[in-house]
């Protein structure tokens, strides 16, 4: 069942058991997709290991720390109509890569594809899953599942083409909710995104993570978001909206500081949305106000 329209990108940055063990149960795939793996400058003999244990998997490495950059940098060697991302902690199930591969197939206008996501070890559903079934946009009758603002890079199969047209993630951004920005570029070119409840992914969350850096990034990211592609009223709304609600600390302080002082090269790259895609982007606002899930701005 080997299926060749699907590479898999991982990015990594020390964390050599969480990676080895996701690279043994991408092997272990029936389609037996290319892994391009890049390394993020790691200290701690990923690179090594993964050439000893895993001499198939294509091994990048830039030499420093690239953020989600580094997905791009994989991208630029992907030679297959599609790319599944996953994070060094979590790994496709099996028939998952050719499930996707199969409505992008089938839908032309289709320009990614999220899956279910699994938490291990206990095998439960991560809580954003539910919004990502309930999603509220509207959506035409061809797509095959609910309609998405955006997606999680950990969990989502997109059209290489697309995503090399849209010109993949901001280098200024990192990580930490980054892929909001490509998504609304992505619909901005015409693209819809879709969650598909039968396609699955685990996620085992590692230890190694440095959460209160990667909620300061995602405030960060997404007041860069909001003022780089949202009309005046909706990022002035937003903006006071996170102001009031983020925690009180110097981590959320921290997250605007820099934020404001991206101001120079933020009006530079402004480019508003189109009024449909910005008109989702206000129904989804309405709906996370409302979310138990987990994110980086709450």
């Amino acid at each position: 069942m080997t299926d060749p329209r699907t590479t898999v990108v991982v990015i990594t940055h020390n964390r050599r058991p969480e990676l080895l063990r996701t690279l043994d149960r991408l092997a272990e795939l029936p389609e037996r997709p290319e892994v391009i793996v890049t390394d993020n400058g790691s200290t701690d003999g990923t690179a090594a290991a993964v050439a000893r244990h895993h001499p198939r998997v294509r091994l990048l490495r830039p030499g420093r720390n690239l953020g989600a950059v580094g997905r791009n940098l994989a991208v630029r060697r992907v030679r297959t109509p599609y790319v599944a991302f996953c994070d060094d902690d979590s790994w496709w199930a099996p028939g998952a890569l050719t499930g996707a591969a199969d409505l992008l197939d089938r839908h032309a206008a289709l320009g990614s594809v999220t899956a279910r996501i699994v938490v291990e070890p206990d095998g439960t559903e991560d809580p954003i899953v539910e919004e990502l079934r309930n999603s509220p946009l509207p959506a035409p009758r061809w797509l095959p599942g609910p309609a998405l603002g955006s997606f999680l890079a950990a969990a989502t199969v997109l059209r290489t083409d697309a995503f090399r047209r849209a010109g993949g993630f901001h280098p200024r951004l990192w990580l930490g909710g980054e892929e909001e920005l490509l998504a609304a570029d992505l619909a901005a070119d015409g693209w819809w995104l879709t969650y598909a409840e039968d396609l699955t992914i685990h996620h085992q969350p590692s230890p190694v993570r440095d959460p209160t850096r990667r909620r300061r990034d995602g405030i960060r990211n997404t007041l860069w978001f909001t003022w780089l592609r949202r009309p005046l009223r909706p990022a002035l709304r937003r903006t006071l909206h996170l102001a009031r609600t983020v925690p009180r600390d110097a981590a959320s302080l921290g997250a605007f500081a820099e934020a404001a002082g991206a101001l120079p090269w933020i009006l530079r790259e402004r480019r508003v949305l189109p009024p449909e895609v910005e008109r989702r982007l206000r129904l989804l606002e309405d709906s996370q106000r409302r979310s138990k899930a987990r994110r980086y701005t709450g």
